[in-house]
């Protein structure tokens, strides 16, 4: 069978079940049998309910008594039967899963895997997965869990899965240096194991495959970037060693040395391609203004592109302060820029050095005279698309210098990957004068008694407050406080504070005018959602509480954590957690470490890529079974990627990988 050929071409599979595979992105064949397992249930040696004792358990029995019930809690049923073998019989129950009363037959045998736990007053067997025993291997006693995609169960994969063993044998192979048979044998393990062993061998090839795609993709936008021509840009150090020695502060080692790789890179007439990676606060922004002054001391233009217009702002302001005394004429463009039609004729002339502005730099009759360096500030908030629609501006068939910025810390597997096409320079040093932002986990029943004090010192010392919730509307349904709720109260607990709030659904200029106004010191404490986690530098802003804090990833509360702490008074942080559980691993690392590129490697193992990388427009890294972590298999992926390329001839031979590499040269590249 065609590799390639459409899913619906699957013994079992119709046009309904098609449907909702290619729903969920499985449109092929290949796509269909790339659908592996998460997990393997081993039902060798089950237990009997006589000896079973609390914990996890897996039941080889019958089921009876089923039914389902309403909780007094809304929107939760209740699913239980008793599951009996020849030894006794046991209660189990499922939550909101309706669809059990109906799975069941009285004479079959299946297997339970779950918890067993006491609740209300009883013991229970709580939410087991569940195998019917014909479907579990006798020899092995292992079976696949599959992921459920709408109405499609892991039962039901089983089953398509058996229907297609046959076609397993004519897999072709996709990469060099592997022993033929190799892919073929590696799908059909994870599949249909023989052991947990042939299991993990099969996984680790999988996910070598995968990594060798991702670094190959990274490999060759680098190589495409190196033909591209660019402007050089001569090295001016007297004037920027005049530049610095007027500065009101000293440079970081890290400022220096980021600084110097980066006016070496424009030197070459090859693209500069650069990733500027630091914590909060860890002066981006001045190694920016340098490489932004260097260029236009040469007689070429400047692009800063910002996400937000407050932002752009602030970045405008900062850097009018910097360069303008140096002659460099400086504009912000912006949706909300009175004068559009004249402030483009002046760029396009020539007369604006270095123009700073948002999306209004991407429209097409935005032009530049000489467009020699794009400065990227948070480059994962824009697609593909947009950086590169920026990239063409520059004229003459020339490609511009580009220079991205990041406050989330890339762990070094990142960048050997996903950012292998770039090179990166770290600021690892935070300028003198910045204080350490004091985390602390609370639950919600210490609000009161321990933040509520809190809130009053800062008021009254003159600092103000951010207030983060998770949701904008409240809903009966969700155990998260949202904005509009957490502000009624709070104003009616804090009347003379002055508390207002900011949210994603507010008009873009609502939500300037709100920033404008606390960074103006005239809101006390501004309620938002994470909106605010790339905003505007408030030094007054000296308490950042974070409500359920638990619902968001460890590069995100580092980022909103970083709102604060960016004055000369000490700043603190509140998680707040809800329920009883006690709190995660990631929270406890954010109590207790400041440091960004640590967070980032346990971002890393706890959630994947996708929290630190950020979804871009083409579609996010959705990596099957690779971790980025595994610090050896990334070796050996990237060392065979460039022998690899040394074979011109591998480009053609290998068509299958060809393709797949595309989606991650579109995901990877900046340029």
């Amino acid at each position: 069978m065609d590799f390639f050929a459409s899913v619906e071409k699957l013994k079992g599979v119709g046009p309904k079940t098609a449907e909702i595979l290619k729903k969920y992105g499985i449109r092929t064949v290949r796509d269909f049998f790339y659908n592996l397992p998460r997990n393997y249930e081993n039902y060798e040696a089950p237990t009997s309910i006589e000896e079973i004792h609390p914990g996890k358990v897996v039941i080889r029995g019958k089921i009876d008594s089923l039914s389902t019930r309403r909780a007094r809690r809304r929107n939760l049923s209740v699913t239980e039967g008793i599951i009996r073998d020849e030894t006794g019989a046991i209660k189990v129950v499922w939550f909101n899963q309706r669809y059990r009363i109906k799975q069941f037959s009285p004479d079959k045998e299946y297997f339970f895997t779950g918890n067993y736990e006491f609740r209300n007053g009883r013991y229970s067997l709580v939410s087991p997965s569940v195998a019917e025993v014909a479907d579990v291997d006798p020899e092995t006693g292992l079976s696949p869990i599959y992921v459920a995609h709408g109405a499609l169960k892991s039962r039901d994969f089983r089953r398509l899965v058996k229907n297609s063993r046959d076609i397993f044998n004519s897999i072709p192979d996709l990469l060099p240096s592997v022993a033929p048979g190799t892919r073929k044998k590696a799908l059909f393990n994870a599949h249909f194991p023989d052991s947990l062993k042939s299991v993990a061998v099969a996984r680790d090839y999988l996910a070598y495959e995968e990594l060798f795609e991702l670094i190959l993709a990274a490999r060759l936008n680098r190589r495409e970037n190196e033909k591209l021509k660019a402007v050089a840009i001569p090295f001016n150090l007297a004037k920027i060693r005049e530049f610095v020695a007027k500065l009101p502060f000293n440079l970081t080692g890290a400022q220096r040395k980021a600084a110097w790789e980066i006016f070496q890179d424009m030197e070459r007439e090859i693209p500069m391609n650069r990733l500027l990676q630091g914590d909060v606060g860890s002066g981006k922004t001045m190694v920016a203004a340098l490489a932004a002054y260097g260029v236009t001391l040469s007689g070429h233009q400047v692009a800063l592109l910002a996400p937000t217009a407050i932002l752009a702002s602030q970045h405008y302001e900062g850097l009018k302060r910097l360069l303008e005394p140096l002659g460099v004429k400086i504009a912000i463009l912006t949706g909300a820029t009175k004068n559009k039609a004249e402030l483009k004729r002046q760029i396009s002339d020539g007369e604006i050095d270095f123009v700073i502005g948002t999306h209004a730099l991407l429209t097409d009759d935005t032009e530049f005279k000489d467009l020699a360096l794009v400065i990227i500030d948070e480059q994962h908030r824009f697609g593909v698309e947009q950086r590169q629609k920026l990239a063409l501006k520059s004229p003459q068939g020339l490609a511009p210098h580009l220079l991205a910025m990041t406050a989330t810390p890339i762990p070094r597997s990142l960048q050997l990957t996903v950012f292998g096409d770039l090179e990166v320079s770290i600021l690892n040093e935070l300028p003198k004068g910045r204080r350490p932002i004091t985390t602390s986990i609370l639950t919600e029943v210490e609000i009161q008694e321990r933040l509520y004090p809190e809130i009053n010192k800062t008021f009254k010392s003159g600092q103000q407050i951010y207030w983060i919730c998770k949701a904008i509307d409240s809903d009966s349904r969700a155990e998260t406080t949202s904005v509009k709720s957490r502000l009624a109260k709070l104003k009616r607990d804090f009347p003379k504070m002055n508390i207002n709030f900011l949210h994603g659904r507010m008009k873009p200029a609502e939500n300037d005018n709100i920033m404008e106004k606390f960074a103006a010191g005239k809101i006390d404490l501004l309620v938002s959602t994470t909106v605010v986690e790339v905003g505007v530098d408030v030094p007054n802003a000296s308490l950042m509480i974070i409500e359920n804090a638990e619902a968001y990833g460890l590069a995100q509360l580092h980022q909103l954590r970083g709102r604060v702490g960016r004055g000369t008074v000490a700043s603190f942080c509140y998680l707040l957690t809800s329920g009883d559980i006690p709190p995660s691993r990631r929270l406890r690392e954010l109590e207790k470490s400041s440091d960004g590129f640590h967070l980032a490697e346990v971002d890393l193992k706890l959630r994947g890529p996708g929290e630190i990388y950020g979804a871009l427009q083409h579609g996010a890294l959705d990596l099957r079974i690779a971790s980025l972590s595994d610090v050896k298999l990334i070796a050996k992926a990237q060392k065979d990627a460039v022998d690899f390329l040394k074979n011109p001839e591998n480009m053609l031979k290998y068509k299958e990988l060809m393709t797949g590499i595309s989606k991650y040269q579109q995901i990877t590249t900046l340029n």
